[in-house]
């Protein structure tokens, strides 16, 4: 029963994520079954995480591959898993990205802490100043957390080794006027995640572009849950077009290893080589095993499928009303936001449970939808047809 394995995890682990509401313990492509033996349809994907589902079989067949051949080399020995992988992600990148370098970690918190330890080392201490967005998350580590523009979960844990000035996000005067020639570098996401995936305004990459150009800040982007094909492009920052808009540090994690934990920082330009031998290390980082998983990722993903599904499940919901309950849709690709005219996104997350579907609310106000990356049109239009009772279900 999910109640036993509740009370022994209330037993044995830390409290600081309370009781999970289930017991998960088998899945198959876009569904799982709880210990009781109910069947959900996963919209949420472990935050974001699973980008081929459940037991996918390219993920099955390279992780036992490579697990029965050499599963950890640590990083005194090179393993071909992790080489691959590196110019993988250099390819995706594409020509803007030449002269880039990757550094492999465990988690996209792991990945930013590298990005910022990197952004020290390139600036040294002269400029001691992060400019961050207000309502932007960027992990629960020291370092991630200090430039994590949510006070609820920050202001605990000062101070940090960094002075960090929050800017709205979005707003392009308010960053060019709190960048300068102190700032070491400016990071953000393309589109808010925890804080209720709240896209960018168009122009707004180039506008961080242009005033880290003219500052000579560093321009950090956290694609941690953006990346991979997530919007329908292998990273946001490519939306904008070829050549456009490329930042000089990369943040991955979250759907790169589908299931497995791997991050990644990408330095681009001169930040690719701007640790030196001992500068950084993770004695997990580019493990053989997460490498191989993410290959297989990057090799599955179908691109032009997320952009298809997305727009079907994101148009579907668009029409999906009227109903008191529902603003809107914000969002692109497979991850978008059901936004709420009231504060009931518990309520509405409870309610889809009990109608089959796992869903997150991200905010007061917003349901955040990060499906797998394999997620059918069919299984998105059961969600849509699903809504306007799951909302009822949330006010009755």
């Amino acid at each position: 029963m999910s109640s036993n394995l509740q009370d022994r995890f209330a037993a044995a682990l830390m409290p600081n994520y309370g009781v999970p509401p289930l017991a998960l313990t088998r899945g198959q492509g876009c569904r799982v079954w709880d210990e009781d033996g109910n069947e959900y349809l996963d919209l949420f994907a472990g935050i974001a995480v699973s980008s081929l589902g459940h037991a996918h079989p390219a993920i099955v067949a390279a992780v036992s591959r490579q697990v029965a051949t050499i599963a950890h080399t640590s990083n005194l020995f090179v393993n071909e898993p992790a080489v691959r992988l590196a110019e993988r992600i250099q390819e995706l990148i594409g020509d803007e990205g030449q002269n880039s370098r990757v550094f492999f970690a465990n988690s996209g918190a792991e990945a930013n802490e590298a990005a910022l330890k990197l952004v020290r080392r390139h600036q040294g201490a002269r400029r001691s100043v992060i400019v961050a967005a207000e309502g932007g998350f960027h992990g629960r580590t020291m370092g991630a957390l200090a430039v994590t523009g949510k006070p609820s979960i920050r202001e605990p844990f000062g101070p940090f080794g960094f002075d960090v000035r929050f800017v709205p996000f979005g707003d392009a005067d308010a960053l060019k006027a709190a960048v300068g020639t102190d700032t070491a570098a400016v990071i953000t996401e393309p589109c808010l995640g925890e804080g209720g995936v709240v896209p960018a305004p168009d122009g707004f990459l180039r506008a961080v572009r242009e005033v880290c150009d003219a500052s000579g800040a560093v321009f950090v982007l956290d694609e941690v849950q953006s990346g991979v094909g997530r919007t329908g492009s292998w990273f946001a920052f490519q939306r904008e077009g070829p050549g456009k808009v490329v930042p000089d540090v990369l943040t991955l994690a979250k759907g790169l290893g589908g299931g497995l934990p791997i991050g990644a920082c990408v330095g681009i330009g001169d930040l690719g080589t701007a640790f030196g031998k001992g500068d950084h290390g993770s004695t997990f980082g580019g493990n053989a095993v997460a490498c191989a998983a993410a290959l297989a990722v990057l090799d599955t993903v179908d691109l032009a499928h997320v952009r298809s599904v997305g727009e079907t499940l994101s148009a579907g919901l668009s029409a999906a009303g009227p109903h008191p309950l529902f603003r809107g849709v914000r969002g692109t690709g497979l991850w978008l936001a059901v936004v709420l005219s009231s504060a009931v996104a518990p309520q509405v997350e409870l309610s889809a449970r009990r109608h089959g579907f796992l869903v997150n609310a991200v905010q007061p106000d917003a349901i955040r939808l990060a499906p797998p990356l394999i997620l059918t049109a069919a299984q998105a239009g059961r969600f849509v047809a699903a809504l306007p009772a799951i909302l009822d279900g949330a006010i009755s």
